[in-house]
């Protein structure tokens, strides 16, 4: 079973040094506990808030500074660049014609190759199987 996601949901990056919150914008026809369930075109960075400092070498940022420290991990301000859409687990329900965020979805970071998940769905009161 899959919890839909809303506006206000808990997500972390694999490479972040804190949450950040999903704002689902993309729809506001679909309310879920008197929020506005998100979906998969929830991958903006605008839709996202950023996860603190990224810690990935893969982020140019983060290996330019690690690389003038001398080889001392730098971490540097998160810049979110999603890459692609988040990974629909329950594609069969449709919010405003688009594939309902779970849960279970994921979504990957172009500036680092985080992996960005979603820890708490922001509402408890709908389940879909």
């Amino acid at each position: 079973m899959a919890e839909i996601v809303v506006t206000g949901a808990s997500a972390v990056c694999s490479f972040g040094t804190a949450p950040g919150t999903v704002c689902g914008g993309s729809q506001a026809a679909c309310m879920v506990g008197g929020k506005p369930a998100a979906t998969i075109q929830d991958a903006q960075p605008s839709s996202i808030t950023p996860f603190g400092m990224c810690t990935s070498l893969a982020n140019p940022q983060v290996a330019a500074a690690t690389a003038a420290a001398m080889g001392v991990l730098t971490p540097q301000p998160c810049a979110l660049v999603p890459a692609g859409t988040w990974a629909p687990m329950k594609p069969g329900v449709l919010v405003s014609g688009q594939p309902c965020l779970t849960r279970d979805s994921t979504l990957m970071c172009g500036n680092g190759g985080g992996m960005i998940t979603i820890t708490d769905p922001g509402q408890v009161m709908a389940v879909i199987s």
